[in-house]
């Protein structure tokens, strides 16, 4: 742009399949915000070089950092509901299968933030269960379109944190393959 070079970013919920693109929904961030296209861009090195995983402050990524940083946002939330603080948890996602995951958000249930998933395939997490995921409401979204977006919302005492995800909660997706969940800043 003028004498100045300027990166661009593009971090979607799906991929560029032309098929699938005719039935599945997806969503994406096109950015120009210097950390995140900083990011991509390390990202992309790792993939040329991959000794160099790279560190990321807002870039939650597959399989190095991305388990555990979902963990920090829900302890957050935990902390939160145990202040007295507001705290919540919306999630929505293909499959939510990884016993791990599921764990955490029923130590959040459990400790009173109110948790609510839509989830359009296989969910392992069982709602509703008193003492164990009472404050946990799931649904499925069934349409004419394959919901196929992953978003994730930490209520984070009423600044709230948004994120878009390419990745389910499958030990597949956060162990195994190179996965990217992007913040939503404005």
């Amino acid at each position: 742009e003028g004498n100045k070079t300027t990166m661009f970013a593009h971090i979607g919920t799906g991929n560029f399949n032309g098929d699938t693109a005719k039935i599945y929904t997806d969503h994406s961030l096109l950015t120009s915000h210097k950390h995140i296209t900083a990011e991509v861009e390390k990202l992309f090195q790792f993939y040329t070089d991959n000794l160099k995983t790279g560190n990321y402050k807002h870039l939650l990524v597959s399989p190095f950092f991305m388990r555990k940083q979902f963990h920090h946002l829900i302890n957050r939330e935990i902390q939160n509901a145990k202040s007295g603080k507001h705290s919540g948890i919306t999630i929505k996602l293909n499959n939510l299968v990884d016993p791990e995951m599921i764990g955490k958000l029923y130590e959040a249930s459990s400790q009173g933030v109110k948790i609510k998933l839509i989830i359009r395939g296989m969910c392992a997490l069982v709602s509703g269960v008193k003492g164990l995921s009472q404050n946990i409401e799931a649904i499925s979204i069934v349409d004419k379109f394959l919901e196929h977006s992953r978003v994730f919302v930490f209520h984070n005492d009423s600044v709230p944190k948004y994120f878009l995800a390419s990745a389910d909660w499958m030990a597949r997706n956060l162990d195994h393959r190179s996965e990217v969940a992007v913040p939503i800043y404005d």
